[in-house]
């Protein structure tokens, strides 16, 4: 099936804000995308739990109302965040192959990367290794 331009471009573009944010996330938590081990070391953790009352207190008279998550906390949910992502844009990914063949989604894919290359950021830093993506079995 051959995809037009305008939906080719709009998901390419998606997938690039979508590796962008994945790739600042991964440095941000100190985590190599391009290291299969501690992908799937992510994948394995458990899911940050649900707080079912609020417990940040009041600070004194003057001071913001409410105390910042704790630094633990945070980076918990910046996990869950990025392992979040992670299954978002294999499922674009697949269901892009599905709908748009193996030679559309190649493109869109190497678009999407070339564009982050020129915003910065290192070739593969999104840990999706393109031939090994789209030569699985």
């Amino acid at each position: 099936m051959q995809m037009n331009d305008e939906v080719s471009n709009r998901l390419s573009s998606s997938l690039e804000d979508l590796n962008a944010r994945i790739v600042r996330l991964a440095i941000g938590l100190g985590i190599s995308l391009d290291d299969r081990a501690s992908v799937e070391k992510l994948m394995q953790q458990s899911q940050v739990p649900h707080v079912e009352h609020e417990r940040r207190a009041p600070r004194s008279v003057g001071e913001s109302r409410f105390s910042g998550p704790s630094g633990d906390r945070r980076v918990a949910h910046q996990r869950e965040e990025l392992r979040g992502l992670l299954v978002l844009r294999y499922q674009m990914e697949t269901d892009s192959l599905k709908d748009n063949g193996l030679d559309a989604t190649r493109q869109i894919l190497a678009n999407a990367e070339e564009h982050l290359v020129r915003r910065g950021f290192k070739p593969g830093a999104d840990g999706l290794g393109l031939d090994e993506f789209l030569n699985a079995p």
